[in-house]
């Protein structure tokens, strides 16, 4: 069954809403309270640089805060909305729209790469292909990705299905390492957009993917596992599908958490992607990419 998870704060009714300058400042204060919050409890050693807009990466996506400070202990985020069902509008991009790593998140990319794969195949994913996609989106199952990794030839074949679907800015892991693949939020929104749109979108373009392959990403995205519905689904006033990565890189000690997928807010749908690195720990992740979340959909539901 979908997620249901509790309600943001309401959106400022139309005859109260700020300027997109105002609401661009009030989202960017509100993300860097969230990082010097965690900082003053220790689990984070930096905040926001909040200083003006910064160059974004994405050729359409619209980028409004400057991009957060960067070293090796020092933690970033950058988060990504696009109001689905407003096919005029382009994605929103709140910090830096440069790459992250993926760690688990890439498990969608890998599984519509295996579809785009079969449907060009002219067949179904066979019973043990099924059994693997579903547990390794539900559970997040690294022998299941392992496996479908092959599958599809690894990074040459995950790159050969993203220029199909729209992604111009990721890159597949070395090897076996598919948690290594580097990605931004825009593309990640372009990716969601390839799964979850229905009608006519000038970002995400046309999808490649049957509805049928597309109905199952989706099918598998909403029934996440209880422990792991975290992430983008804490700005969600309804129903969600998502998956959420995380992994700790041993050269460092720092952690990647990222969230994506789709969310409801009041009836409407919005895709978010939420990308992290350098938080201290696995918590201090998931509460970063929550927070720059919803102060990004409310910005969003604000405009």
């Amino acid at each position: 069954m979908p997620h249901r998870l509790s309600s943001v704060s309401p959106p400022p009714s139309a005859g109260t809403r700020k300027s997109p300058r105002r609401r661009a400042a009030m989202c960017a204060g509100v993300l860097v309270a969230a990082v010097t919050t965690l900082a003053a409890a220790g689990t984070l050693d930096t905040a926001f640089a909040a200083s003006g807009p910064a160059s974004s990466g994405s050729d359409t996506a619209t980028t409004r805060l400057s991009a957060p400070a960067r070293s090796q202990d020092k933690a970033r985020v950058t988060a990504a909305v696009l109001d689905l069902d407003d096919a005029s509008r382009e994605p929103v991009v709140y910090g830096d729209d440069t790459p992250y790593d993926t760690a688990s998140i890439v498990k969608v990319d890998i599984l519509a790469a295996a579809l785009l794969q079969a449907q060009d195949a002219g067949r179904h994913l066979t019973e043990r292909e099924q059994g693997e996609a579903k547990v390794m989106i539900e559970r997040s199952d690294n022998a299941a990705a392992n496996a479908l990794w092959r599958h599809i030839g690894r990074a040459p074949g995950l790159e050969k299905a993203n220029e199909r679907l729209g992604l111009t800015r990721t890159k597949g892991g070395p090897g076996s390492k598919w948690g290594l693949t580097r990605t931004t939020a825009s593309d990640q929104i372009r990716l969601l957009g390839a799964v979850f749109r229905t009608g006519p979108a000038a970002y995400t373009g046309p999808s490649v993917l049957s509805e049928a392959s597309r109905a199952y990403i989706r099918s598998l995205m909403a029934r996440i596992v209880d422990e792991q519905a975290w992430g983008v689904s804490a700005a969600s006033g309804s129903d969600c599908a998502l998956k959420n990565g995380w992994l700790q890189r041993t050269t460092t000690g720092l952690w990647d958490v990222n969230s994506v997928g789709q969310i409801t807010v009041d009836g409407h749908h919005y895709l978010v992607a939420a990308l992290s690195d350098g938080t201290t720990s696995m918590k201090s992740g998931i509460s970063l990419v929550e927070q720059a979340s919803r102060a990004a959909v409310f910005d969003a539901t604000a405009s």
